[in-house]
């Protein structure tokens, strides 16, 4: 595979289950290292980058995640509640279409997530997770995005409503965004489709 995620630009990398979309994308920020050739930043091979601070360019929906038993905005915001941007949170929870849901709650964004320790805790479907996680990551407003698949557990209506969102939620980023689905890719700026582990259209 050869091509250019281009700065401010959104690229969707589409084909058929198993052909490597997700491996892929997963490379990209380095959660694994390649074993033949190279991926690079500004020309030069992303292993020569401090870890640390090359994480720090991306924030991520992938298909795997974890989510903490904690406040819904200590899952959005990442960070501790006197370090926390409300403000921030209930933005980047609209923009993600899950706002409404949140609304409804009695301790709304200081709602504990999940009954693994609190019996009182919020349970989401797989569609709310999602949202959940895009919120996330536009909380870290890093420059560069990658999704995986984001709208898998969505219904029509909630997809919809997302991409009308995206140029929100992908501003000036660079993105790169997987996809099994042509149809969902309108909005991309290029498309390149994977087949037999090779870029053929």
């Amino acid at each position: 595979l050869d091509f250019v995620a281009e700065p401010g630009k959104t690229t969707a990398i589409i084909g058929s289950t198993g052909c490597g979309k997700s491996t892929l994308l997963q490379l990209i920020p380095r959660l694994y290292d390649v074993t033949e050739g190279s991926i690079t930043l500004d020309g030069i091979d992303i292993r020569k980058y401090n870890r640390t601070a090359f994480y720090r360019l991306f924030s991520a929906v992938f298909q795997q995640f974890s989510i903490l038993p904690v406040t819904i905005a200590e899952i959005v915001s990442e960070t501790t509640p006197e370090n926390i941007d409300y403000n921030k949170v209930k933005r980047c929870l609209i923009v993600a279409g899950l706002w409404n849901k949140i609304e409804q709650l009695t301790n709304g964004v200081n709602s504990q997530f999940g009954k693994t320790i609190y019996d009182d805790g919020v349970e989401f479907s797989g569609g709310e997770i999602q949202k959940l996680l895009l919120a996330r990551a536009m909380y870290k407003n890093a420059p560069v995005m990658l999704l995986d698949e984001p709208t898998a557990a969505l219904d029509p209506i909630a997809e919809s409503t997302l991409y009308g969102n995206y140029n929100q939620i992908s501003f000036q980023k660079t993105t790169v965004f997987v996809s099994h689905r042509l149809a969902s890719t309108s909005f991309c700026d290029r498309i390149i489709l994977i087949e037999n582990g090779k870029i053929c259209e």
